[in-house]
């Protein structure tokens, strides 16, 4: 058994500073749970979901969770937070390690569009090994709704997916089911940890990598201590989710390639008459052709 402490932190997130609210939950969590080893809360938990209060890093409020992790000992995963960059919005999560050093930001890979707009997508993926534990990282909320993110993880030896989600929309039971698949597809645990408030409908819950529920959280205040076993995501790998489908070898092992990741090859015709990615006005007519055929011309489209 490789047993390892994380508690979520399903909190309150107001449009502002939310630094002091989530010391606060870490001292709290730790009174309570002293085992738990990493502390990890939502996307956009500590300034609110407006770009208003995008600022550098590293910084005042970054700093302030290096202080706390060194205090107690622990990981801390930030949630995240607008970064602004070389000119550029990003919406980025540190991890920092139980010295108080970030180890890493990742910057999310898919912001929500159009409803994200202004922030930059990121290009590189945070991976990070706990010695005697496992390997862990990250997707930021829309980012687990393309699947080839979390294979990637997973073929890069990721056992945890830490997701923070600010979902406050009525897509959350959908948003539920992706963990879900994604933590059974790749045989991981999956950690969605959404806030309240500005910062989401909640619903926090943890995946094994058996597809399990661990845990599913309602729509008020929550802390979620679990203590997960790093073997089992090797078991499941090496057997097959409930000795069943080994989905990762099969996938090492496949005789297709796909010609859509190829940018030289992919026929995207039919993607590129979909039209371009906006929000939705009043009364959108449909303007989408008819499918055709793979190597078929490309239909005219009026925009």
């Amino acid at each position: 058994m490789t047993p390892f402490g994380i508690a979520g932190v399903q909190m309150h997130v107001t449009v502002g500073n939310n630094l002091e609210a989530m010391r606060h939950r870490i001292d709290l969590v730790m009174h309570l749970y002293p085992w738990v080893q990493m502390i990890t809360f939502s996307e956009l938990c500590m300034y609110g979901p407006l770009l208003t209060h995008a600022q550098p890093l590293p910084g005042d409020a970054e700093e302030q969770l290096c202080t706390a992790a060194a205090h107690h000992g622990i990981w801390i995963v930030s949630g995240s937070m607008f970064e602004r960059r070389e000119g550029l919005i990003h919406n980025t999560t540190s991890v920092i390690n139980p010295q108080g050093t970030v180890i890493g930001r990742y910057r999310k890979l898919f912001p929500f569009m159009p409803f994200e707009e202004g922030v930059t997508p990121g290009s590189e993926f945070l991976v990070w090994d706990i010695e005697g534990v496992g390997r862990f990282g990250i997707l930021n909320c829309y980012d687990i709704w393309f699947p080839e993110n979390a294979r990637s993880l997973a073929a890069m030896g990721v056992e945890v997916i830490l997701h923070p989600v600010l979902t406050h929309t009525i897509d959350r039971d959908v948003d539920l089911v992706i963990a879900q698949a994604n933590a059974a597809m790749h045989q991981c645990y999956v950690f969605d940890i959404n806030g309240l408030g500005a910062g989401g409908n909640g619903h926090s819950s943890v995946f094994d990598p058996h597809g399990r529920i661990l845990f599913q959280g309602g729509g008020q205040e929550q802390f979620i201590p679990v203590e997960i076993d790093l073997d089992q995501v090797r078991r499941s790998r090496q057997n097959g989710l409930r000795n069943l489908g080994q989905t990762l070898k099969s996938f090492r092992d496949r005789r297709i390639d796909y010609p859509i990741y190829d940018r030289e090859r992919a026929d995207t015709g039919y993607l590129q008459a979909l039209g371009t990615l906006e929000k939705p006005a009043k009364g959108t007519p449909l303007t989408l052709g008819e499918p055709r055929l793979h190597g078929a011309p490309p239909p005219a489209i009026n925009y």
